[in-house]
């Protein structure tokens, strides 16, 4: 009996621990307002409008034209990025595309999705979907895992005919992401993430030449501030790198293994001398 009772505390603690790991690994909250969404896309990388995961976006523009928006993703987090298209009343059928790109600009790969859709002749409008893969705390240098850092959309139409070029159309755009927890978690961490600006102020700051607050120099000599193109982050900041739920789940199977080991020797050991035998038998 008192080897149940110890297993069953033991149990109960095992799950008292397990608690935040599971939590960490539900999907992460949508935001509950959209009143500070863009309601404007930009027409190139550079000009891209910035939205929060969970923002609701929405833009006018023209068949032909190019969207762009910018979001912030982080380690173990699994983006995913929704589009819808409203077209106009008249038109013939027409192909469009969403594209996601990361902080270095390299197109990355759905995992499933549909990335390009046609819309029928007289369709209302079309969606569009990207799963991406799993943001990654680090990667080698020739690989194309996505890492933390900006990732930008873009959406613009493949295949149109001449006559519907430049009609007028509007765009959604949503994003949101799955945290996938210790199972996508690597033996590393990048030094910044992949945002636009961030080598700009790592040169600054490595010259002495200017500060974030726009300090002089060390001659004197008045600065500017450093770059900085990219202010979105994720809520609570950039993650460490380091920590993930593994940790949890690694030291519940060490309390595990320590309780079988003493199960089987408690099963195997017996009743020990039996009374009728005497101490010096």
């Amino acid at each position: 009996m008192s080897i149940t009772r110890v297993l069953s505390a033991a149990m109960l603690a095992v799950g008292l621990a397990a608690g935040p790991a599971v939590a960490d690994s539900s999907p992460s909250p949508s935001a509950s307002e959209d009143s500070g969404a863009p309601t404007q896309a930009g027409t190139s990388f550079r000009t891209a409008a910035e939205i929060d995961q969970g923002q609701r976006a929405t833009a006018s523009g023209s068949t032909g034209d190019y969207l762009y928006w910018s979001f912030p993703a982080d380690a173990g987090q699994r983006p995913d990025v929704k589009a819808t298209v409203k077209l106009p009343d008249a038109h013939a059928g027409q192909t469009w595309q969403l594209d996601v790109y990361d902080g270095l600009r390299r197109r990355q790969a759905c995992q499933y999705g549909a990335q390009t859709r046609t819309a029928a002749q007289g369709a209302t409008s079309v969606e569009l979907a990207c799963v991406m893969r799993t943001v990654r705390a680090w990667s080698e240098p020739w690989a194309d895992d996505p890492l933390p850092g900006t990732y930008y959309i873009r959406l613009t139409v493949v295949d149109l005919t001449s006559a519907d070029l430049g009609q007028p159309v509007s765009a959604e755009v949503k994003v949101d992401s799955k945290d996938i927890g210790g199972s996508a978690a690597v033996d590393g961490s990048l030094a910044e993430p992949l945002v636009p600006g961030i080598a700009v102020k790592a040169e600054s700051a490595a010259d002495g030449s200017s500060s974030d607050d726009g300090s002089s120099s060390d001659d004197g000599s008045s600065t500017s501030k450093s770059a900085v193109l990219s202010s979105i982050e994720p809520d609570g900041g950039w993650s460490s790198g380091w920590w993930s739920d593994r940790w949890v789940w690694t030291g519940i199977g060490g309390v595990l293994a320590a309780l079988a080991g003493i199960g089987g020797y408690a099963l195997t050991r017996g009743s020990g001398r039996p009374s009728r035998v005497p101490p010096g038998a």
